[in-house]
């Protein structure tokens, strides 16, 4: 077998699509990104990162808090028209129902299953025109019907992910075995 190279490149598998919400000059703003990651499990933290020209990045720092929106595949339309529009330009305040909690300035989607309300710990300018926001989880929210015994259950959530080589959402499909389980009896052939 030979190994190709290829262009380095953002190519990540796959990418789960989020709505950041913020509050920009007193009123919500949201936009889908794919660069999200869990960084840290106690406390719970998240990391997001977006082009310094965003509308949004100006509510994250001048309130210092964020929300983190799962949006599933009934909401993608929306979604996707919140990254073609900027709020810059367009008012997206009302293109979705909105909910805020604990913080009080994180704006957060209704129709989302899993909204993350997060408080900012670190602001990280890469040099290269990206904002990486460090955010501390602190409140989750979700509906029992997204809920298995308390905790989010992807597939009643169906999330949306996103593949930055063809430019297309996608969906889950089916589960291939049980994490740290299924390698136990492995043996190389």
């Amino acid at each position: 077998m030979t190994k190709n190279k290829i262009k380095p490149g953002a190519y990540l598998y796959p990418m789960p699509v989020v709505v950041v919400g913020a509050n920009v000059e007193g009123k919500p703003n949201f936009m889908p990104i794919g660069w999200v990651s869990i960084v840290e499990h106690k406390p719970p933290m998240i990391s997001i990162s977006a082009n310094q020209g965003h509308y949004t990045n100006i509510g994250i720092r001048e309130n210092q808090t964020f929300s983190v929106n799962t949006p599933s595949e009934d909401i993608v339309l929306p979604t996707d028209y919140c990254g073609i529009k900027s709020g810059k330009k367009v008012d997206k305040s009302d293109v979705f129902e909105v909910f805020y909690g604990e913080l009080k300035t994180a704006p957060m989607i209704k129709d989302a299953p899993l909204n993350l309300e997060c408080k900012v710990v670190k602001i990280v300018e890469t040099g290269k025109g990206h904002d990486i926001f460090l955010g501390e989880i602190i409140q989750a929210y979700a509906e029992e019907k997204f809920l298995t015994n308390g905790i989010p259950d992807i597939t009643k959530m169906k999330p949306v992910f996103f593949s930055m080589s063809d430019l297309n959402y996608w969906k889950i499909g089916e589960p291939i075995g049980r994490a740290w389980h299924i390698g136990r009896d492995y043996k190389k052939e």
